[in-house]
């Protein structure tokens, strides 16, 4: 009789299926704004009025803007007088582009979910399919503790939706390079006091909040009435 054959080898157990989680890329560009984009930094101005509930105070308009920040006559270069760089993102990297003055800052961000973005159409920038995401204007002041000028930010304000995402890190970065690529002391700004979100941002940048320090401020009737002394 022969003898039996050996059983089979047992079969290997399948290898379980690995799931990656969903990759949504963005593309991140920081540019200098020109006058052609004042359409958009006056509705993003208009939006930060209402996060800061101070929308009593807004009064500028698209004319208004144009005028002061991208003045046809004795236009000063950007970064020695108001400077307004934009933060625009977009599903496809940007192409490749220079700029004497400022070498546009591009970098790449991974979610796992898709941002939507409910203003994307008022907010549409060319190229790419792009949306204008938020804005930072600083201008210089000077120091004299330091003996150097700096950048007083008047303004950083990111989109709601895409709002503690790392975009405005990118955007206070970006100021804060500059200063220290032509020589600068410092750069400065304020915060609402409320707003405790902003202020653990900026702590976690390196910034000292100063609490001995107010804010003084004429403005309104109480500054037209030095124009009649």
């Amino acid at each position: 009789m022969a003898a039996a054959s050996p059983p089979p080898p047992p079969t290997p157990a399948p290898t379980p299926a690995v799931t990656l989680p969903n990759s949504h890329t963005l593309f991140a560009r920081i540019r200098l704004a020109t006058s052609s984009d004042v359409p958009h930094i006056h509705k993003l101005i208009h939006q930060m009025a209402v996060f800061e509930r101070l929308t009593h105070l807004f009064s500028a308009t698209e004319s208004s803007l144009s005028s002061t920040l991208f003045p046809t006559t004795s236009p000063s270069p950007p970064f020695h007088s108001t400077t307004v760089l934009l933060l625009e993102i977009s599903p496809t990297p940007f192409p490749t582009t220079t700029h004497s003055l400022f070498p546009p800052i591009t970098k790449s961000f991974n979610f796992d979910l898709p941002i939507a973005d409910p203003d994307a159409d008022l907010f549409r920038s060319s190229p790419n399919n792009a949306v204008v995401a938020g804005f930072v204007l600083f201008f210089p002041n000077y120091s004299t503790f330091l003996a150097k000028p700096g950048f007083y930010i008047e303004d950083l304000f990111v989109r709601e939706c895409y709002r503690r995402k790392g975009f405005g890190k990118m955007l206070l970065s970006a100021v804060a390079a500059q200063a220290a690529k032509m020589g600068y002391g410092r750069v400065e700004w304020v915060v609402l006091d409320w707003n405790v979100n902003a202020i653990k941002f900026y702590e976690e940048m390196g910034a000292q909040i100063l609490q001995e320090w107010r804010i003084c401020r004429l403005t309104g009737e109480a500054l037209q009435a030095y124009a009649l002394n």
